[in-house]
């Protein structure tokens, strides 16, 4: 088992310079504690996401940190030029030292998409279009392409990444046939379903994974959850009802902009229905240890991801819940 950090980096109340200052010395933390890796998503134009251009934060990111991976889960591709993108990505691998991972989705706000003048039912084709071109351009040397919305011909690419043909690819995996596709791809994977839905996904990617790449090495499996870790369960939870509320404001807060309902997921109204559903936890060291035992054994996962920083938790409360995690509850899983 490893363990990973998606962040959304939201608004907490902060302003943006605290804000980014905060995330980064978490990131620090990841870093000393032997994260695998830390994922970070891509929003445009609400409170929900505070890094709309991932691989800026990932560069100052690179900086700060020697051994933790560092991904974008995901770049909506949609809203990229692919061969910016694969400048972009060549850049970053460098940077790191070979340390950059690379998820791709078609957007999953269709506002976001509509603010940049990209209409969501061409969202699919611009993604499969779009991920072909990056991923040749990250290997060969001159690009050739054509697609629905453009032609690219005889670009000679200048830049290389380090990790060869190119970085790991993660991908959302939110139905069966998303994982066939992630199977298909070669792809590691993420989760954010309910523990059962989630095991469905992962039992139709690994019967994939072993009839396409028989006795090759299983990609990473993440599952992700809100965690908060306390020194008793009740002051966990005060922290988690609190903070989820605020997140869940900025998650919806597009959609209840322009009146619409959310397509996404996340419709959980408060921390303890999110528990319900076997998509978050806040306890004791050994309450987390508990749950993640049990979430991870159910869905098959072997890539624990967690949310250590959302809403407004304070540097304090966050770096106190990793701390606890990093010293009780990972060798308990490591094992597994």
């Amino acid at each position: 088992m490893e363990f990973g950090i998606f962040d959304h980096l939201d608004r907490g109340g902060l302003n943006l310079t605290a804000c980014y200052d905060m995330r980064l010395k978490l990131i620090e933390s990841y870093d000393r504690h032997g994260f695998y890796g830390y994922h970070v998503a891509e929003h445009h134009s609400t409170p929900l996401g505070l890094a709309p251009c991932p691989s800026v934060f990932l560069s100052a990111a690179a900086q700060r940190t020697q051994r933790l991976k560092l991904a974008t889960l995901v770049y909506a591709l949609p809203l990229h030029h692919p061969l910016r993108l694969i400048e972009e990505i060549c850049m970053l691998d460098q940077m790191s030292n070979g340390r950059f991972e690379m998820g791709f989705g078609r957007g999953s706000s269709p506002i976001e998409l509509e603010y940049f003048g990209v209409d969501p039912q061409d969202a699919p084709r611009d993604y499969a279009e779009g991920l072909e071109v990056v991923l040749q351009g990250l290997h060969e040397r001159t690009v050739n392409a054509q697609t629905a919305v453009r032609t690219i011909h005889d670009v000679p690419m200048e830049l290389s990444p380090v990790q060869k043909p190119h970085p790991p690819v993660w991908y959302g995996v939110h139905s069966l046939e998303s994982a066939i596709k992630a199977a298909n791809g070669g792809f590691n994977i993420a989760c954010n379903e309910p523990a059962e839905a989630s095991a469905k996904y992962v039992r139709q990617f690994r019967e994939t994974w072993a009839e396409l790449h028989g006795d090759a090495p299983t990609p990473k499996i993440g599952c992700t959850h809100f965690v908060v870790v306390a020194d008793s369960q009740k002051e966990a939870l005060e922290i988690a009802r609190r903070s989820y509320l605020v997140w869940h404001k900025s998650f919806h807060h597009l959609f209840k902009r322009h009146g619409r309902g959310a397509r996404l997921s996340g419709g959980e109204p408060d921390f303890d229905a999110l528990c319900a559903r076997g998509k978050g936890v806040a306890g004791t060291p050994e309450q987390v240890t508990a749950f993640l035992k049990t979430r991870m054994s159910t869905t098959g996962g072997n890539y624990c991801i967690n949310r250590f920083a959302f809403g407004d938790i304070s540097y304090e409360e966050a770096q106190r819940s990793i701390d606890l995690y990093a010293a009780h509850v990972m060798p308990e899983l490591r094992a597994m």
